[in-house]
């Protein structure tokens, strides 16, 4: 398995839920699987996994991959009107930890552009067109972002620790999709958050359940 350099997050690294989604995929396990990073994804690096351990070719584990269980209630859905709305107002097209993020950050016109903004009940909510080749990667990244910004503020940024995703159904290429997100509570630097997307027809296509980091204050 290698992340390409144009899925990355941080600068240097792959963004958490698309490289999470490769692992997935890679183990090959059915039902919903819960993948915990342990280090940042290193790009255009060969990885391994194996015995449900992703590792680098010095042989450090990258990442963790299991099957998991049923996941927590998913986010209710929005309609596409009101999450236009809300992404009207994402607070990362003025104050982005990581603009070059393939999924949310606004510098990136090759990316998926999910730009999570609050609705009033304090949920996130973005539209989601969904690319060319979309696959089950995609849907995990899709399902990452939007949780994070649940809880991502001025100078406190996160980044994601361990997501357990469900996939449903993949959207078809060009699919107007609807993407929600929702913290379920803030411990010292964890937060747990979760995440449903949801298809044109309002049909569940996925859903996850994660932990974000916050970074250690400078």
């Amino acid at each position: 398995m290698i992340i390409e350099s144009r899925f990355h997050g941080p600068p240097g690294s792959g963004n958490g839920g698309w490289s999470a989604g490769l692992f997935a995929a890679g183990s090959g396990a059915p039902g919903p699987v819960e993948v915990t990073l342990r280090r940042p994804p290193p790009l255009e690096t060969p990885l391994t996994l194996t015995d449900g351990e992703v590792r680098d070719p010095q042989g450090l584990v990258v990442a963790q991959v299991r099957p998991t269980g049923d996941l927590g209630a998913a986010v209710p859905p929005v309609g596409l009107p009101a999450a236009r709305a809300a992404s009207a107002a994402y607070p990362g097209l003025v104050d982005h930890p990581f603009p070059g993020c393939y999924v949310c950050g606004p510098d990136r016109v090759d990316g998926l552009r999910i730009f999570p903004g609050p609705l009033p009940d304090g949920r996130t909510a973005a539209p989601f067109t969904a690319p060319a080749g979309v696959g089950t990667a995609t849907v995990w990244a899709a399902l990452d972002c939007p949780g994070g910004w649940a809880v991502i503020g001025p100078g406190r940024p996160y980044v994601l620790g361990r997501i357990a995703v469900a996939v449903d159904a993949l959207p078809a290429p060009g699919d107007e999709c609807v993407v929600t997100g929702v913290a379920d509570g803030v411990e010292g630097r964890k937060a747990r958050v979760r995440t449903a997307l949801y298809g044109p027809d309002g049909r569940l296509l996925g859903r996850a359940d994660a932990t974000w980091i916050a970074l250690p204050k400078p």
